[in-house]
């Protein structure tokens, strides 16, 4: 099966050593004779139908495209695969410095998120490349698909998600306005996009790797606070969370005995409002022996917009639960009750992985994860 002409026009888009992509689709957009028009064409005609169409809204409509299906691919794919589409086309989170000019620079930066890559850091751009191959098709295929099916309207949506992503700004239809009111000690950000990866080994969560894109709502914000488990000795060394990508650990004891350790997960640069920014950390649950019933998400921030928050789990192959299913806002009683067969909620544990992206926007001061019930004996 002959390459789709979207994957070299994509991957055209992701070599170019200036960041202004943008512009090399507005310049495609303005002259089909163009050079840019020649690599970047097919991406770009079908924004013709767009409605009072010009080349900087065609552009911005194509490049909302391309940002909202990395991001759709996000959830379903390896992190490694999702971490060299944000390289290759210079999306946050951005490491400190920025994004370097070449592809291969960009890879080399990857190398160092611990564990992205492997257990030791890459010593070449090798399984980078590798990971890209496979990432690149996935998104050709996705942008095609939808180069196939938009037209005129349809692109509105789209202009506003290009125009956003090119200024660092959230898109007004995921602003937190219509959400409940956050608690008085709540995290001063609003969650533009989460993906929880959960890796189980039997019954308990060995592993959880969480991607999160915040957007400041004060001026000032430089970190993020997640809750390690208590009987912390002050081994910064033991604190079962790591910072990944794009933050530096720094843990607070509680004020008194027993209370939960905080594990502030400090930002390179104090934030503006309303300045989004990106990062990954990652926790290790070393209680070996302890039966997990669910995976949540606790909102103790401004909420998560619509369709922000991703929970997958990768359950242990010997170890597969009866029944998975996802709950939101309910009391622990409730989600704990399985739901009857035919229900959406209910999930396929198949070959032991499953995922639920929240269409609906998280509200602040709420739950919301997947539920398991495992074989009884």
């Amino acid at each position: 099966m002959p390459d789709l002409p979207e994957k070299a026009a994509l991957g055209s888009l992701a070599r170019r050593r200036d960041e202004d992509l943008l512009g090399a689709l507005q310049r495609a957009a303005e002259s089909s004779s163009s050079g840019s028009a020649t690599a970047l064409g097919c991406l770009v005609g079908p924004t013709a139908s767009l409605p009072s169409a010009t080349p900087e809204s065609r552009a911005c409509a194509l490049w909302g495209l391309v940002v909202d299906e990395i991001g759709k691919l996000g959830s379903v794919v390896e992190p490694r695969e999702h971490f060299v589409l944000l390289a290759a086309f210079r999306l946050p989170p951005v490491p400190d410095g920025g994004w370097a000019s070449t592809l291969g620079e960009r890879f080399g930066q990857l190398a160092e998120v611990r564990g992205l890559f492997g257990a030791r850091k890459p010593l070449s751009n090798t399984p980078m490349n590798k990971a890209w191959a496979g990432a690149l098709e996935m998104l050709a295929v996705a942008v095609a698909g939808r180069l196939g099916h938009l037209e005129g309207a349809d692109w509105l949506p789209y202009v506003e998600i290009g125009r956003s992503a090119a200024a660092g700004t959230v898109p007004g239809d995921r602003s937190p306005e219509g959400f409940r009111a956050p608690s008085e000690g709540a995290q001063p950000v609003f969650v533009d996009r989460m993906l929880v990866t959960v890796l189980m080994h039997r019954r308990t969560a060995l592993r959880r790797i969480t991607e999160r894109v915040v957007v400041a709502r004060k001026d000032g914000v430089d970190g993020y606070d997640v809750h390690a488990e208590t009987g912390w000795t002050g081994n910064l060394a033991e604190l079962p969370v790591k910072a990944l990508w794009n933050c530096r650990l720094i843990a607070v004891p509680g004020e008194d005995p027993g209370d939960p350790v905080l594990a502030r997960l400090r930002f390179r640069r104090k934030l503006r409002l309303d300045e989004p920014y990106g990062f990954v950390s990652e926790a290790v649950d070393g209680k070996l022996d302890e039966e997990r019933s669910w995976i949540s998400v606790k909102v103790d921030h401004h909420g998560v917009a619509p369709g922000g928050l991703t929970i997958r789990v990768n359950f242990d192959e010997t170890c597969l639960p009866q029944a998975c299913w996802w709950f939101a806002e309910q009391l622990e009683v409730e989600r704990l009750r399985r739901p009857a067969a035919g229900d959406p909620r209910l999930l396929d544990v198949g070959d032991g992985f499953v995922q639920h992206t929240f269409a609906g926007g998280c509200q602040p001061r709420e739950e919301y994860g997947i539920a398991f019930r495992w074989p009884q004996g």
